[in-house]
């Protein structure tokens, strides 16, 4: 069970990489923003992850304030990106 484990937490890290050179690279404010909440979810997921690797409940809070900072981000950078579209 701990090899799966592990195989998710090299592929979560394998996409925070590609999520953040998304967010270095990406050619439009939507695709950074796009890519940012991808991040905040793929942060989730490997705290999720971790949480049952170690087995420490910790680790699920962590989880819900990252998915939360990361939903209400995302609706702030839209709603910034939607009025600075239309003055």
């Amino acid at each position: 069970m701990t090899w799966v484990l592990d195989l998710a937490l090299a592929g979560l890290a394998i996409a925070l990489v590609l999520c953040f050179i998304r967010v270095l690279r990406g050619p439009t404010a939507h695709d950074r923003v796009v890519a940012l909440d991808n991040l905040s979810s793929t942060v989730a997921g490997l705290a999720g992850v971790y949480a049952i690797r170690l087995g420490e409940a910790i680790f699920l809070d962590v989880l819900i304030a990252v998915a939360l900072l990361g939903f209400i981000s995302t609706v702030a950078f839209a709603r910034y990106l939607e009025r600075g579209a239309h003055p």
